[in-house]
């Protein structure tokens, strides 16, 4: 009987063995989702996020409800019945990844029948409506340590034939009992999780038990003497056929039991007992799995199948001292509950969070990187593209600064802005102007008025971006070469020309291009405002661009002129 529902067993695991190797379970929970974690583990779970902890705190989890129906079977003197049915429903909460805790009913029918007839009944108080019950009595004696029960005639003729019984029952069984389980397979090293979990259990608990014999047929005991109790094994099967079309299904009399012995519970017996079992449980969602499990509950009484005698081979009634067990293999069906809870424990693997920050951390305090700058400019190494002595400025690719472009870093020119006509220099970035005229003699002081264009010569432009009136990097560039050339020619003044006056927007820009060369040269520069004619709204010209040259002889204008339409800066 048992090999027969292991098998049944192992054909339902292969069944769902294919459903559960091919699913994968998604990622574990966000660490950082403080929702889900218990306001007594905050505390731990606010210096785990400020990086003062290194251990997460356990999040609230799911608790898991089942119920499950299977085969029953009680083991003991009298051969089971297949598939006599069994229920359960059980509710279970995870104390941590492996280890968690259910409180189980189980509710079983178990059905026995002993194919093979029996004579020594004497002892069992279910059959005392036998005959052979009032002729025969049964002596104890001892046999090989045992003890044995001897059936003696003390009445009628000796030759008198034995009466045959063939025992069954069909007993009650109700369990309540505490389970820890062990899950045996959700910490995985190379993959994050599947979609089936291995576990194991065991537990205490109480069984409460009625077992019932069928012994009579209507108000007279059953007449098995058409049946031959002596047949082969092999004709086992055609014997069980015929018991089943004799007897009925009534299990009327009371199998023998503890008695007032043993505690009770509403007339029946009651037991402490031990339970024992695995089982896989097959990922359906993240709120429902299919188990199917195997359970054996221990219960210190051989009374399980209503008969604690047997008969050894030489036709002597045997007390046993083994105890009954039953079993129950079922298939079940378990819901997650639970809001603002992630998954049972047994479901995550523990190491997701640690293999997850090691591949791309979030939350890892990890050192701040220091690249190397050999020469101390700044820039490092890798983008470098000079070693510059020490306290020389650099521009973004690590190379010295040179503003007037002679060949001298500013760190070491003492002439900062030299004109390119004034180039090449010595040394120290000092260029040597030429002579303009016959006029460079000693106590010269400038070059009169009429020779300021030849002696500044052509002056730059200045570029503005569209509709901007901010001087650009590029332009003070070109603005410190004019004032260089301002310095050296104190006695000429520059006019500033602005271009474009179709409309009032052009005129204010006109004037505000102006106004900020101007204004830079005089605060940035060191230029007199007095050496700067005014002039905007020019046509001839590009809008953005405003050009500089030198005033002619005898040329003069205003260096500041009043805004023509300043409520346009108002209304910007």
């Amino acid at each position: 009987m048992a090999s027969k529902k292991y098998l049944l067993l192992a054909g339902m695991l292969c069944l769902f063995a294919s459903y559960g190797f091919s699913q994968r379970v998604g990622a574990s929970y966000d660490v950082k989702d403080s929702s889900v974690i218990p306001s007594k583990r905050m505390p731990q779970h606010t210096e785990f996020l400020n990086g003062t902890y290194n251990f997460p705190a356990k999040p609230r989890n799911q608790w898991e409800i089942g119920i499950k129906a299977g085969i029953f079977d009680v083991s003991g003197d009298v051969p089971s019945v297949l598939f006599s049915p069994g229920f359960g429903l059980h509710i279970r909460k995870a104390f941590g990844y492996i280890f968690s805790m259910r409180l189980e009913y189980l509710y079983g029918i178990g059905k026995g029948l002993d194919w093979r007839g029996n004579q020594n009944f004497g002892k069992n108080p279910a059959w005392e409506g036998s005959t052979l019950a009032t002729r025969y009595s049964a002596p104890m004696r001892i046999f090989n340590g045992d003890i044995v029960s001897t059936l003696s005639q003390v009445g009628g003729s000796a030759a008198a034939p034995f009466e045959t019984v063939f025992y069954n029952y069909k007993t009650k069984v109700s369990d309540l009992s505490l389970q820890g389980v062990v899950t045996l397979n959700n910490v995985r090293f190379h993959k994050a999780k599947t979609g089936f979990n291995f576990y194991m259990f065991g537990g205490i608990g109480a069984s409460v038990y009625n077992t019932m014999v069928n012994a009579l047929n209507g108000a007279a005991k059953y007449n098995f003497s058409g049946i031959n109790p002596s047949a082969p094994y092999k004709d086992r099967k055609s014997i069980k056929d015929q018991l089943k079309a004799l007897m009925d299904k009534t299990y009327e009399t009371p199998a023998e039991s503890q008695g007032t012995r043993r505690p009770v519970l509403g007339g029946h017996t009651l037991k402490p007992s031990g339970t024992v079992g695995a089982g896989i449980a097959f990922k359906l969602s993240n709120r429902l799995n299919l188990a199917i499990e195997d359970r054996m509950t221990l219960v210190k009484d051989d009374l399980l199948d209503g008969q604690r005698w047997q008969e050894h081979a030489w036709g002597d009634a045997v007390l046993t001292r083994d105890f009954d067990t039953y079993n129950m293999a079922s298939v079940g069906l378990n819901i997650n509950i639970g809001s603002k809870s992630v998954e049972p424990l047994w479901w995550l693997n523990p190491l997701d969070y640690a293999y997850s920050e090691i591949r791309n951390p979030r939350l890892m305090r990890l050192p701040k990187p220091v690249l190397p700058d050999s020469d101390g400019d700044g820039v490092t190494d890798q983008f470098d593209q000079e070693q510059t002595p020490a306290g020389c400025p650099v521009d973004s690719h690590g190379v010295s600064r040179d503003t007037d472009g002679d060949g001298v870093p500013d760190c070491k020119d003492k002439e900062l802005i030299t004109p390119t006509y004034c180039q090449p220099v010595n040394a120290d970035g000092v260029g040597h102007c030429p002579c303009p005229d016959a006029s460079c003699f000693p106590k010269v002081v400038g070059p009169g008025p009429s020779s300021c264009s030849q002696m500044m010569g052509a002056l730059p432009s200045v570029a503005f971006k569209g509709g901007s009136t901010m001087v650009e990097s590029d332009a003070k560039a070109v603005l410190a070469t004019v004032a260089a050339k301002m310095r050296n020619n104190p006695g000429c003044k520059v006019v500033v020309i602005g271009y474009c006056s179709s409309n009032k927007k052009e005129q204010q820009l006109s004037w505000d291009h102006v106004n900020a060369v101007i204004n830079y040269l005089v605060d940035k520069e060191g230029i007199s405002a007095d050496r700067f004619i005014f002039n905007y709204g020019q046509e001839g010209g590009d809008c953005n661009t405003v050009d500089l040259r030198a005033a002619a002889e005898g040329e003069d204008g205003p260096n500041k002129v009043e805004q023509p339409h300043p409520n346009l800066h108002k209304n910007n």
